[in-house]
Parts: C-alpha cells; sequence; structure tokens
C-alpha cells in the first residue's frame, strides 16, 4: 500500500513570491510615476476611479485583505472582517495594524463606522442590504468598491482562467494604489509558479489514462462538497496534467451525493482542510473518516490504498495563496507516481 500523501500547509510557495513589502504611502508611486494623476479600472462592470489612490481601504474578506498585505498596503487599511482561517506567519506583523471591524461578515453599520473611501470584497454577495450594502448604496455615500474578477462571470473576457483573473485583480489594484511595479511582480512570479506545476503536465499519461481526481471540500450535514467545472480546481487540474471528475457539474462547489462521487471513480482525492474553520466535517481527518466508513466510497481504490493529498481548503478558492495549493497538488501527483 503507497504511503499517504500527507501534504504540509506550510506556505512557501506563494507567501514566498514578492514578500510581505513595506507599506506604500500616499506619496510616488513605486513604479516612479507620480500618484495624482487619475487612477481607474473597471471592476465587475462599474468603472472605479480616484484623483489619488485610496488611503481608508476596508477588505471585506481574507482573501482581499491578503492580497492588500501581499502588496504592502497594510498603512491603507483601516478595516478588515471575516476571517475565515489563521493568517500566514509573513502577514501576521502586517495584519494586526488593521483594525478588525467584524470577525464574521460585516454589516453596512460595521462598513460605515470605519469611514472606509474604498472597499474592496471578494465576493460580490458581500454586497446585499443585509451585509455591508449594494454597491448602488456604497456609491451613493461618495465609496467606491471593487469587487473581484474571478467572482464576475459576466462580465469577463472569454477564455479567461481563474488564475487569469486573480492576475487581473493584482494589476488592478497596483493601478489604484499606485503600486502597479509591485503588482506586476507578484502577477509575474505566480505565472512562473503556474508555468512550474504545468511541466508535469507533459509527463502525465493523457487521453482515457488520465489520472482523474475528486476535490472535497467540505461535508455538511453529511453531504460532500466537491469542485465543479467553474471552480479553481478545474484549472489546478488541467495545469498539472489531471482532469476534475466533476467538470461536467457548472458550478463551483456544488453538492452531490456519496454515491455520485463513487461513479466517478476517481484515481485520487484531494481533501481540502478546513480544520481552522471549525464546522461540523471541515477537518481533513473527518472527511477521511466519512469516506473510510460509507459502505460504498469506502471500496474506492482511491480510498484503499490512500491516495489522498491533503491541501488548506481555503487555499482551493481564489487567493493570493492558491499557487501554494497548486504546488502541493504537483508534486503530490508526483508521489503518487502519476508524473512520469
Amino acid at each position: 500500500m503507497r504511503h499517504p500523501a500527507r501534504l504540509g500547509i506550510a506556505l512557501t510557495l506563494a507567501l514566498a513570491t514578492a514578500g510581505c513589502s513595506t507599506a506604500a504611502g500616499g506619496g510616488p508611486r513605486a513604479d516612479g510615476e507620480p500618484a495624482a494623476r487619475a487612477l481607474s479600472v473597471t471592476s465587475c462592470g462599474r468603472q472605479v476611479s480616484f484623483a489619488a489612490p485610496p488611503q481608508r481601504t476596508v477588505a471585506l474578506d481574507q482573501t482581499s485583505t491578503e492580497i492588500l498585505l501581499e502588496l504592502g498596503l497594510q498603512d491603507r487599511m483601516v478595516g478588515t472582517a471575516n476571517l475565515k482561517t489563521k493568517i500566514p506567519a509573513p502577514y501576521e506583523a502586517a495584519y494586526a495594524k488593521v483594525p478588525v471591524i467584524a470577525p464574521k461578515i460585516a454589516t453596512g453599520e460595521q462598513l460605515r463606522s470605519a469611514t472606509p473611501d474604498f472597499v474592496i470584497a471578494g465576493s460580490a454577495d458581500l454586497y446585499t442590504k443585509d451585509r455591508a450594502g449594494t454597491r448602488e448604496e456604497l456609491a451613493a455615500l461618495k465609496v467606491p468598491t471593487f469587487v473581484s474578477a474571478v467572482d464576475c462571470p459576466r462580465q469577463n473576457p472569454a477564455g479567461a482562467t481563474p488564475f487569469d483573473l486573480l492576475f487581473s485583480d493584482y494589476e488592478n489594484m497596483g493601478t489604484l494604489f499606485g503600486v502597479r511595479e509591485r503588482a506586476d511582480r507578484l502577477a509575474a512570479d505566480q505565472r512562473a509558479a503556474l508555468a512550474k506545476a504545468g511541466e508535469n503536465a507533459a509527463k502525465v499519461p493523457q487521453g482515457a489514462d488520465r489520472p482523474t481526481v475528486v476535490y472535497l471540500y467540505s461535508v455538511f450535514n453529511g453531504m460532500p462538497y466537491v469542485a465543479g467545472r467553474t471552480g479553481l480546481p478545474s484549472e489546478m487540474s488541467r495545469i498539472a496534467g489531471a482532469k476534475n471528475a466533476f467538470d461536467d457539474v457548472d458550478e463551483d462547489w456544488p453538492e452531490v451525493t456519496w454515491e455520485e462521487v463513487a461513479k466517478r471513480e476517481p484515481d485520487f482525492i484531494v481533501i481540502g482542510d478546513l480544520s481552522e474553520r471549525g464546522r461540523p466535517g471541515d477537518s481533513a481527518a473527518e472527511k477521511r473518516a466519512e469516506m473510510a466508513r460509507h459502505p460504498v466510497v469506502s471500496k474506492l481504490a482511491a480510498v484503499r490504498e490512500d491516495k489522498i493529498l491533503e491541501v488548506p481548503g481555503i487555499e482551493l478558492d481564489p487567493s493570493v495563496r492558491s499557487v501554494h495549493a497548486l504546488g502541493l497538488l504537483a508534486n503530490g501527483m508526483k508521489d503518487l507516481g502519476y508524473v512520469r
């Protein structure tokens, strides 16, 4: 029996790409251009413009927070919210400088109390009347808003991958904050990480022998949630030379049945470890136990032979950390013998 491919969660590649840069002030841009000229990008169909880089930004989720910290913008932040897991060690000192306006999802009142001049979110559903307020409501208060391109499918160019869209977020934030050189460097470093992971693909059997994978993100009320076609893991699979077994489901994280997982007969399984979130069924150990006791799934070769990789669950959603999960996938496929 093959030894389990238990992959560590230390951030190695993703968080070393650009490091925690020093904070960008309101003076000259990092690439030497003056900060005073108008700064403008389009975010999810809405023009976002500033006469000078924003100085009082609130990030409504951890993904947005960590991108800003990676770009060295902690001194331009007056709030963060919705922390789902521990802040990685390289960001801890910078994160400690940012007020937490809400431990979970921020309300409109909590957001307004921070008096922001800019609000950023990785997900459009954080901008609702019963949450931070709609983008229209915030625009009426003269507060521009930004939504990650990854969560704006109808506005994106055809053929753009989740990683393309994530890198465009870096570049757009670099433009608005006057740190475009820093953002471009981050995007370039992470593109290089994708290319390195992609070296697998030419060495992995294709066609009928191409290995298939199921990504088990969470288990809620005993039911599995897996990666569908539109989620980042499908693109990770393509880059590394595998095939997502649920590529025919047009959702990011659909709820399926254990019987359907068994029917797909994946060659290996990637578990998203969400232990720090703390909900029932979140930890990798709980997911392993659920599969081991299921009368059908337990008979899968991937389960019996422990062809299971564990990655931090938060990294399976688009973020500055996602290239780290891709590296774990690529290395794990080597450990499992799929790379010749």
